[in-house]
């Protein structure tokens, strides 16, 4: 009960602290998000020193936060057409890191950056397309947008959790998560198409069958988002990311699904709302 009450709390207020944050745009966003990636690194970090496996960790510091705010929408665009400051980023870290592996050949150089480069991917690179869902197609309407995976993906995570648990026969993927199962996937893949249906047609933003589109994807990605986290902690032998948030693990075990469900919301968007 004391698990249950501080994972409930912990919800409520995480919750809360996020609608304000992404209520009030970048100025609080960029922050928060400078921090999760932060904090992410580091849950990374850990269950790579207990695999005895080296990274360059003020490189993902520096890099991490240089991604975050090379996401923000407003800044200037790049002075050749069709570039992104997120994709310079991004090379600017792997010749920095090959140059410090040449001056500085350790153990393992390759696997040293091979870490490297994957911990900027899979943390600060996805959590960058949170600021610019956030400002997708505007201020205003991207607030309506941003919500979308948040919604769908708590709901997937609802209808998963009751359907595997009263239907659950068939495993989803019994070596990288023993607990889940094809009905639960299918039933948090319904429960989030309800929920989407409802919102886009409140809002009127969407046709029925953009919905059900929309909810296959997110509802897919969030459940790969899970899986592949389950995949990295199996590969290190790490039960939790960590243990920062009382009755949830770490942050990554948090945000995992929202790094994949966000990134699809704001491609589908891109691709097949705003280019009709």
């Amino acid at each position: 009960m004391e698990s249950l009450s501080s994972r409930v709390t912990t919800s409520v207020v995480g919750f809360v602290l996020a609608g304000i944050i992404v209520y009030l745009g970048w100025i609080t966003l960029l922050p928060a998000l400078v921090f999760l990636s932060v904090m992410g690194l580091f849950e990374y970090i850990r269950m790579l020193d207990r695999n005895d496996i080296d990274v360059r960790r003020v490189s993902l510091a520096v890099f991490a936060t240089a991604l975050i705010v090379a996401s923000l929408p407003m800044i200037p665009q790049t002075p050749w057409p069709g570039g992104s400051w997120r994709e310079v980023v991004l090379t600017v870290a792997l010749g920095y890191m090959l140059v410090l592996e040449v001056i500085r050949p350790g153990e393992r150089p390759l696997e040293r950056i091979v870490y490297s480069l994957f911990g900027l991917l899979y943390v600060p690179w996805l959590l960058g397309y949170f600021l610019m869902l956030r400002y997708t197609p505007d201020a205003g309407d991207g607030l309506l947008y941003f919500a979308l995976p948040l919604m769908a993906t708590f709901a997937a995570d609802i209808g998963g959790y009751f359907a595997g648990h009263f239907f659950g026969r068939r495993k989803l993927a019994p070596e990288v998560s023993p607990g889940k199962t094809v009905e639960g996937a299918v039933g948090g893949l319904l429960f989030s198409f309800l929920v989407v249906l409802l919102m886009t047609q409140l809002t009127h933003i969407w046709s029925p069958l953009e919905a059900l589109l929309y909810s296959i994807l997110v509802a897919s990605a969030s459940q790969l988002g899970d899986l592949s986290e389950s995949l990295l902690k199996r590969a290190l032998r790490t039960k939790d990311s960590g243990s920062s948030l009382p009755g949830h693990g770490g942050f990554l075990d948090r945000i995992d699904s929202l790094l994949f469900a966000v990134p699809a919301t704001y491609l589908f968007l891109n691709i097949s709302v705003f280019t009709r």
